[in-house]
């Protein structure tokens, strides 16, 4: 065995994550789940899980996993290998396990060297003022419902709008498709949960037989008329690479295309209206940031540190080894938890107090081959919708407590209603 780290020990029972696991998906755990983190993390750096594997919990567990080349994500081949995997057949979970963030190499090498640094500094400076315009008519827009109705919801009218209009005219989708797109997202993500139960799952089908239809379609009409767009750019790169083999082409292009929309949504959205109720729930916080805006970019990491977008992700061990004491044999899996390791006191003194000016470290963007391709852009996007919303709305406060969709994995605000 190779020891991957030598940390804390473990719990034995695996009964005792069973009500944890429940409170977490509660509405009180999703309106609170620093708690629940800190008895998970009680328990143990590497917690059994109750269907077999384990929790990780501690900071430095976790970032051997992520970073760890012995620690792979479950792909196709994985889940052939399981007892039972039919349970893996479902529709929409294979959607997702042929995307990306569910390859290892050398799949996962030739796709991501294709991309390229997606969004380097050159893509960044041309996507800077397209953002801000977006920025400025959906602020005029959350200004307009203040004014005319007392309060607004904050999610609805910018936190899930930014996002796709961000990556939708990046990747020269009409607008008219958005609303829909949104749609199918917020459905299809269900059966990403660890457990997801039949009618989740069912949910998790229809949506993606319609994201489906909706991608392989824009990528035909594209490819009918290519233009000077990232897109085209990939219809013709997949094209060169696979001259014989169309299938093999469309299969890649709807893969990246579908994986990267989606991927930059809902986490982006839940980014920017946590930061929104972080920030602007303390008057004096939010005065000093519009006071000192070289700030805010700290603000950003430390909401990010403080309620992580994703709750977990998952990786299995390449072979036998050894984390935090605990013997992990090949294929198992461990489940690593973003928020219980963000909020370890070993790594961040006080963890659950929310410090603008902590400068402490987060897993939230993952790390190793699957670092959040989009991390860049979506701090871009939390930068520069902070420091105009701060500078309009001087007053703006939230007017009642967030609410949340009942979920393990994802975390996602449905509301937060804002006032003046």
């Amino acid at each position: 065995m190779t020891a991957v780290g030598v940390i804390r020990g473990t719990t034995s029972d695996r009964r005792v994550v069973i009500p944890l696991l429940r409170r977490l998906r509660s509405d009180e755990g999703q309106a609170d789940p620093l708690p629940v983190w800190d008895e998970l993390r009680a328990l143990g750096d590497v917690v059994p899980a109750p269907w077999g594997g384990y929790f990780v919990t501690g900071f430095d567990a976790c970032n051997q996993v992520l970073r760890g080349r012995n620690w792979l994500v479950p792909d196709f081949a994985w889940q052939e290998r399981q007892p039972d995997p039919a349970r893996w057949r479902e529709p929409a979970r294979r959607e997702m396990t042929r995307t990306l963030s569910r390859l290892n190499p050398p799949e996962h090498t030739v796709q991501r060297r294709a991309l390229g640094n997606l969004f380097d500094r050159g893509t960044l400076e041309e996507l800077r003022p397209r953002i801000a315009a977006h920025v400025g008519r959906l602020l005029d827009r959350l200004a307009t419902r203040l004014r005319d109705r007392g309060e607004a919801d904050f999610v609805d009218t910018v936190g899930d709008r930014l996002p796709i209009h961000t990556v939708g005219q990046w990747l020269g989708i009409p607008d008219e498709h958005y609303p829909h797109i949104l749609d199918f997202t917020h459905r299809q993500v269900h059966a990403q949960e660890l457990v997801p139960t039949k009618s989740e799952l069912a949910i998790s089908a229809e949506a993606t037989t319609e994201m489906s239809t909706f991608f392989t379609s824009l990528i035909a009409h594209r490819r009918a008329d290519l233009g000077d767009d990232v897109l085209s750019d990939w219809i013709r790169y997949w094209d060169a690479r696979y001259p014989l083999d169309r299938a093999a082409a469309d299969q890649t292009l709807y893969d990246l295309t579908m994986f990267i929309t989606i991927a930059s949504l809902e986490t982006t959205a839940t980014l920017l209206t946590n930061a929104v109720w972080f920030l602007t729930q303390d008057p004096a916080r939010a005065d000093r940031l519009r006071r000192h805006p070289e700030e805010i970019d700290d603000a950003i990491d430390e909401v990010l540190r403080y309620d992580p977008p994703i709750h977990l992700n998952t990786r299995f061990a390449a072979a036998d080894t050894v984390l935090g004491g605990v013997s992990v044999a090949k294929d198992t899996t461990v489940h690593v938890l973003y928020g219980a390791a963000n909020h370890d006191p070993r790594r961040n003194p006080d963890p659950h107090v929310f410090d603008v000016h902590r400068k402490g470290g987060h897993l939230t963007f993952g790390g190793g081959l699957h670092y959040c391709l989009g991390s860049v852009l979506a701090r871009l996007e939390a930068r520069l919708l902070l420091t105009e919303l701060l500078e309009r709305f001087p007053t703006l406060r939230p007017a009642g407590s967030p609410t949340y969709a009942n979920r393990m994995v994802f975390r996602r605000i449905t509301s937060l209603k804002v006032t003046t």
